[in-house]
């Protein structure tokens, strides 16, 4: 499984030249509210083995937690489902406020 981390997520989503990848939130919701990757999509980790369906296998994926350790594990799930291209955010939504967003409130 690939590790993607904040800066170079953030450096694919400027690249115009390609489609942006699904960037699946694996947090509650309640840790949702507080902050997020812009244009994410949530769908809490509980939930993913009944909805996974819902999502496009062969879309590139990027799955993101608070720190990398939900995420990690939903990745692994996902290309046992026969997920072809996922990742995990390494840092999660923290790296990403200390790495790309630092205005990006935590907690």
């Amino acid at each position: 499984m690939l590790q993607i981390t904040p800066t170079m997520l953030a450096e694919r989503l400027q690249d115009a030249r390609r489609p942006a990848p699904l960037l699946l939130d694996v947090r509650e919701p309640w840790e949702v509210q507080i902050c997020q990757i812009p244009g994410s999509v949530t769908m809490p980790m509980g939930s993913v083995p009944a909805r996974y369906a819902e999502l496009e296998r062969e879309r590139e994926t990027v799955v993101i937690c608070h720190h990398g350790g939900r995420s990690w594990q939903v990745a692994m799930f996902l290309e046992r489902q026969g997920f072809s291209n996922v990742a995990n955010l390494s840092g999660g939504v923290a790296g990403w406020a200390n790495e790309v967003d630092r205005n990006m409130p935590q907690y």
